[in-house]
């Protein structure tokens, strides 16, 4: 049986998704998967086979249970005693709504790699509905559509 490996020139496309009322966890899994490419069949591990994802209204995310106030993420600053927390509901509420989506997809991407990186840099993020990317011509993605599971009633 032969090996497949992808050619290094791959066409990467450009996908519009709508967070709008989307779970959280269920999305990140979804644009981890296009990030990384594992959704084509010339899927190879070590070469850049994903997607370019935008996703709009990350402001408007849904966690379910009581993750909104439960959930805490940790960071440290690198002195002595300097963890610091916060919780999905700060995160957005406060300045920047779309780090609680950047940090669930980086948590299911492959752990710190030139690759990782590479493939991670293309998430693009937005809060509100409007993203500057329209002159690469990106197909929408319906998420919500996919399965009833992937959407959260107000």
């Amino acid at each position: 049986m032969k090996t497949y490996n992808a050619p290094a020139n791959v066409e990467h496309n450009w996908v519009v998704i709508d967070a709008t009322d989307v779970v959280v966890g269920r999305l990140a899994s979804y644009v981890a998967k296009r990030l990384r490419g594992k959704h084509r069949a010339d899927f190879t591990p070590h070469i850049d086979t994903g997607d370019h994802v935008v996703i709009i209204n990350a402001d408007k995310v849904k966690f379910t249970g009581r993750k909104m106030t439960d959930k805490v993420y940790y960071r440290h600053t690198g002195y002595p005693g300097g963890i610091k927390s916060t919780t999905p509901e700060k995160i957005l509420n406060g300045r920047f709504p779309e780090r609680a989506i950047e940090l669930a997809v980086k948590r299911m991407m492959p752990k710190e790699s030139p690759l990782a990186r590479k493939q991670f840099s293309k998430l693009h993020v937005y809060g509100g509905a409007e993203h500057p990317h329209e002159a690469q011509k990106p197909d929408t993605v319906d998420f919500k559509a996919m399965n009833r599971k992937n959407t959260k009633a107000a």
